[in-house]
């Protein structure tokens, strides 16, 4: 440490809370640590106040990796401070009856990819069966054919692939039907359900006056009959339906004998040719059942869906797996409705599921978001029941953890102006291709007179900067013609000067290069290099991380990712 020079000791917190948090911290914050760890310093309160914005402006001026090279150099003790790991580890409840193993499932519809909102409940039953162990079931829930795609199939498992998740089974309910067939004679045969012919508003009517119908009352053996009339087509779509027999003085209508198996003749299942489908509540029971899951996992929104099946559960005496239900996950920013999203792809609105405006799986890995990140986010949401927004910051923080250290760095110059540097001599810039890792070695950019700036660094009232890890410009202004001259080496005279540190190339070297926001394309130049990292996360210095999606002779396509 530097002994007791508040500016320095300013400067070194200043700096350490900077590579530490990212950003640039408060004047009290900073004021705070320097008074808490020197305390022989209040007394020179004033003196400490007076010179902390100006150590702060030194800090702002840094770019971030200057800031960490600085503070390993200045402060070795400091920066090795931050260097342990004092990460803890995210420890989800504990599940009651989970001590020997768990059965568990993540069971989509396959109407389109995966997204966002998909995430959390995958990613929590990955967890539990990675800390308990036992096996973890993809069930595609696709008895529904108006919920169902085609092409969605193998998407959700790709998705699934990707995100890394620990399933051990997949099964998938149309080729089960014969399963939920004979599970419904049996209920039937233990007078658990019935088959209604009533007309739907009848039997609305007849409910909302927690009275039965007329078909409640029949014999077995007349529900056995009508059962098979209804699975050899002897019954149309909309007039037959089997019904769970439940409490009909129940204060929530909904659960008045709701319908466990339904006729759907159109659209046809890609599938299967059939004519009558189990309702979700009744292939869900079957299925935890006859697949021995032993916890289930799922939202709020599914509590009522918990009490119907019960009711099934009940007639046929088996045991109930444990039900964890978490809050809403309000999600903003990007498109989530599958049928919005097709809709969106079919008219030209979005390039299709991988669409950077998209919250698919697809969408995130394009953009350069690791499957863990993802996983981490939902973790760190957990399985609470209160209702949340989710923050896309958190999940970028996430990201930025695992991409940070291993990204390379490059420039990147929006809008390229072209500058002629009158009074420099030739200049070689051994730009570091990662921060904190000088084993990678460097990038070597040659200045030869000419370099390309960004466009809006370069106005009336700028009149020095710094070109990164090269030297300083003085720019003069003729009405609206700048002049550029060279004006030195020394990073401390343009940190006199508050002058910008920018980005640049050198203006015979580079490549044309598109970054796709979600707020629109940013055209500019980069390095040549950056050819080599096609598929990778980088980062664009001053920019943001970006990932390399295409490489051609028209130039690069980046995908950006996040700050």
């Amino acid at each position: 440490m530097a002994g007791e020079d508040p500016k320095e000791l300013l400067f070194l917190c200043a700096l350490q809370n900077a590579v530490k948090h990212g950003g640039v911290p408060q004047v009290g914050a900073v004021i705070g640590m320097v008074m808490g760890a020197h305390p022989e310093l209040r007394s020179r309160a004033k003196e400490v106040s007076a010179v902390a914005k100006e150590a702060i402006a030194d800090v702002a001026a840094l770019s971030p990796e200057e800031r960490v090279t600085t503070l390993q150099t200045r402060a070795p003790e400091m920066f090795a401070a931050l260097s342990e790991k004092h990460e803890h580890k995210k420890v989800l409840p504990d599940l009651e009856g989970a001590e020997n193993g768990v059965v568990m499932r993540f069971a989509p519809n396959p109407s389109g990819p995966l997204h966002i909102g998909h995430a959390r409940a995958a990613a929590l039953n990955d967890a539990y069966i990675r800390q308990y162990g036992g096996r973890y079931i993809l069930r595609i829930e696709d008895t529904d054919p108006k919920r169902v795609d085609p092409e969605a199939y193998e998407m959700v498992v790709e998705d699934l692939k990707w995100l890394g998740l620990a399933i051990t089974d997949t099964v998938t309910q149309s080729d089960r039907l014969h399963l939920y067939y004979v599970l419904c004679t049996q209920l039937i045969e233990r007078g658990g359900a019935y088959v209604c012919t009533c007309d739907n508003e009848v039997f609305k009517e007849l409910k909302n006056k927690k009275t039965a119908c007329p078909c409640r009352e029949q014999s077995v053996e007349t529900n056995l009959v009508l059962w098979d009339r209804m699975l050899t087509h002897g019954f149309k779509e909309g007039e037959a339906s089997v019904r769970i027999k439940t409490d009909l003085l129940h204060p929530d209508p909904a659960m008045r004998d709701f319908p466990a198996f339904r006729i759907l003749d159109a659209p046809a299942h890609p599938k299967v040719i059939a004519h009558v489908y189990p309702l979700m509540n009744f292939s869900v029971v079957a299925d935890d059942h006859l697949l021995g899951v032993t916890h289930v996992i799922r939202g709020k929104d599914h509590i009522a869906n918990t009490r119907r099946q019960r009711y099934i559960y009940d007639h046929f005496g088996w045991k109930v797996p444990v039900y964890r239900h978490y809050g809403r996950m309000g999600i903003e920013g990007v498109v989530l409705s599958t049928s919005q999203m097709r809709l969106g792809i079919n008219d030209g609105t979005y390039s299709g599921w991988d669409d950077i405006h998209l919250g698919t799986m697809r969408a995130l890995a394009r953009r350069g978001i690791s499957p863990e990140a993802v996983k981490n986010a939902m973790l760190a949401i957990g399985i609470g029941d209160t209702d949340i927004s989710f923050s896309w910051d958190n999940l970028y923080a996430e990201n930025k953890k695992i991409v940070d250290p291993i990204a390379n760095r490059y420039f990147f110059v929006p809008e390229p102006v072209t500058a002629k540097i009158e009074g420099a001599g030739p200049h070689t810039a051994h730009a570091m291709l990662h921060p904190s890792d000088a084993a990678r070695g460097t990038r070597t950019l040659e200045f030869t007179g000419t370099v390309l700036l960004p466009k809006s660094e370069i106005s009336p009232d700028v009149t020095m900067l710094r070109l990164k890890d090269l030297f300083n410009v003085k720019i003069s202004w003729n009405g609206d013609t700048p002049t550029f001259t060279y004006a030195g080496d020394s990073l401390a005279d343009a940190r006199a000067a508050k002058a910008h540190i920018v980005q640049w190339l050198p203006a015979q070297a580079t490549i044309a290069c598109t970054i796709k926001t979600q707020e629109g394309d940013m055209s500019g130049a980069c390095e040549p290099a950056v050819r080599s990292e096609l598929g990778k996360v980088i980062q664009f210095e001053r920019v943001g991380f970006v990932k390399i999606d295409a490489v051609g002779d028209e130039g690069i396509v980046a995908y950006y990712t996040h700050k």
